[in-house]
């Protein structure tokens, strides 16, 4: 329990929590929603083993088990409903739901249908009608926004991301927790209602630094890129924290034709400070197609780049995972570092290319948090442990180093 404690002063024990803690893992979530109870259940063992009797003993501290079953069972013709089957009175309730996960299947007219960010979206306002209002607090957990790549309106479009928000908003939801919104501006349709985008960048960092020995963190060995213009943030921050150059692409598009729905992509080109010789870090929020990042890695071949790694917060691969499977068997990508926040297949698991970084130890600290009404703030910003990681990271390399040489 060190690292916990650690990380949380042990004040934070210290408090009432504002209700009895539920949480709801809607389909295509039990895993993750199975792995965060743990953390919680574990975390509350210590609290009333270490903590004075009257704290111990709060209301909703000591549980067997804070899941609250629920389900979405559906008619033939693929209608739905929500069904509650423990008691959420007074809970303060988390709803875990993924949007992406197309594994989950309904039978309509005999036929088993993969569940669409829509279906999953709908069964997510079911269950919360089927709260029906007796939870003292809700806060639905979507790390994949729904809506959050239709954030703005182009011509006569909807605005998806903006009518969800608002929606469940009037729905009684409390607190909307996101990872890596498309863009965070989208807590402007609700500027009354709790809304936070988490950023991955530690977790990430730490997966391919533990699997990745051999990185050399300083400015004549690495560099970060930003494969567009909208990813510029998350891209800045890795370059500022690590001390390294930064260069960037845009996308020249062709606006007189849709493709797919988009304006297709004319060229990548780029800007900034030499890659010649350096590993390049490149990072972005969704990885969909692939066919960008793909065509960056490229261009990073042609201005001499040494391995490329690509850290994404969604791994989605919706054309699958061949060409990129080709793109590192022939030496073009070197890595593909994500988080397990939405559905991974199970051969995107097992590609020898792809490092996954676990969230919800990272995902129940903050439902602990909120649980105990303490600030998140500690938990938004990971610069100082990232700085932390990097000062350990530099130490075992260099104790290695002196190992190998038999330097005493």
């Amino acid at each position: 329990m060190t690292d916990f404690v650690s990380t949380w002063n042990e004040e934070s024990f210290l408090t009432t929590p504002v209700a009895p803690l539920g949480l709801i893992a809607m389909r295509g979530t039990e895993d993750m929603g199975d792995k965060v109870n743990k953390w919680l259940l574990k975390w509350r063992k210590y609290t009333e083993e270490t903590l004075p009797g009257d704290m111990s003993t709060t209301p909703g501290m000591g549980r067997e088990d804070f899941l609250v079953r629920a389900t979405c069972p559906r008619f033939g013709n693929g209608e739905g409903k929500g069904l509650i089957k423990d008691s959420v009175r007074g809970l303060d309730l988390y709803i875990l739901c993924d949007v992406g996960a197309y594994n989950c299947t309904y039978n309509m007219y005999g036929h088993e249908v993969p569940m669409s960010p829509d279906d999953h979206y709908m069964d997510l306002k079911r269950t919360i009608a089927a709260v029906g209002g007796k939870a003292k607090r809700i806060t639905v957990i979507m790390p994949l926004l729904y809506g959050g790549r239709q954030h703005r309106r182009s011509a006569r479009e909807s605005l998806d991301c903006a009518l969800m928000l608002q929606e469940l908003n009037r729905m009684g939801v409390n607190n909307i927790i996101t990872f890596d919104a498309h863009d965070p501006r989208v807590v402007n349709a609700i500027p009354e209602g709790g809304f936070e985008s988490v950023m991955p960048s530690y977790q990430i960092f730490k997966a391919l630094l533990k699997r990745r020995k051999d990185l050399k963190l300083d400015k004549d060995h690495l560099m970060i890129v930003s494969p567009d213009e909208g990813a510029l943030d998350r891209n800045i921050f890795y370059a500022s924290v690590l001390g390294v150059d930064m260069g960037m692409f845009y996308k020249r598009r062709d606006y007189t034709r849709i493709v797919n729905g988009r304006n297709p992509i004319v060229a990548h080109e780029y800007m900034g400070k030499e890659v010649n010789g350096k590993d390049v870090f490149v990072a972005d929020d969704i990885l969909s197609s692939g066919e960008s990042m793909i065509e960056v890695a490229h261009r990073l071949k042609e201005l001499g780049a040494n391995r490329i790694f690509s850290a994404v917060t969604f791994p989605l691969f919706t054309n699958g995972l061949d060409l990129y499977q080709k793109s590192y068997d022939e030496g073009l990508i070197d890595g593909v570092i994500s988080t397990n926040l939405t559905y991974r297949t199970p051969e995107l698991q097992a590609a020898p290319w792809f490092i996954e970084a676990d969230m919800s130890k990272f995902l129940a600290k903050i439902i602990d948090a909120l649980n105990h009404d303490k600030s998140i703030g500690g938990l938004m910003d990971p610069t100082e442990r990232i700085h932390d990681l990097i000062d350990k990271y530099n130490e075992e390399t260099r104790l290695e180093y002196e190992k190998e040489r038999g330097i005493n």
